[in-house]
């Protein structure tokens, strides 16, 4: 019964559709691997400390200053220069939860959703959120509601987000919350 599934990773731009098992994606944007070269010396040159760390994920690259002695100070200490160093090479900087993360523009999960519904010629939409990044989702949502689609829109509990527990329908213990609603729902369709 899930052979209409499908997975839309970072923001969008990739897609894996469970009826053929296949990824799809452009081209990486070359300015992710010029800021991978670059950010050791600014994150340096910031005064980076102890506790920041770099995540890989392909197509961006995420800072995160969650374990820092002072996490937030940390975050607005690096904003300033990773915005620079995105800028230089057509990224953009997505703020999240103590997370600064450089990627290619054009795409959000608001782009991202709205084109999948319209695809897909969705009834009714459920998104679940935990981050700044759902935002776009949310207004889309929100959006696809305006014209009659019915949309659910669910938080996965933070008290560090409360932007999305304030626009939510519905706030669930994060992702264990989340796997509960679904499970619910389904068990109430199936």
């Amino acid at each position: 019964g899930l052979e209409r599934l499908a997975v839309l990773g970072h923001y969008g731009a990739e897609r894996w559709d469970a009826r053929t098992g296949t990824v799809s994606a452009p081209a990486p944007h070359p300015g992710v691997a010029a800021v991978r070269a670059e950010l050791p010396a600014v994150l340096e040159a910031a005064g980076a400390g102890p506790g920041i760390w770099v995540e890989e994920k392909g197509r961006a690259v995420a800072v995160h200053t969650r374990r820092a002695e002072d996490p937030q100070a940390a975050f607005e200490a690096l904003r300033r220069p990773l915005a620079e160093l995105a800028a230089r090479h057509g990224l953009i900087v997505e703020p999240g939860r103590m997370v600064l993360e450089l990627r290619p523009p054009g795409m959000d999960k608001g782009v991202a959703l709205t084109e999948y519904v319209r695809e897909t010629g969705a009834e009714a939409v459920l998104y679940a959120g935990d981050d700044l990044g759902d935002l776009p989702a949310f207004a889309a949502v929100e959006k696809l509601r305006s014209d009659g689609l019915p949309g659910l829109l669910v938080a996965s509990g933070s008290a560090e987000v409360t932007e999305l527990s304030a626009r939510a329908d519905l706030v669930v213990d994060g992702p264990a919350g989340v796997v509960g609603l679904l499970r619910a729902l389904s068990g109430r369709l199936g």
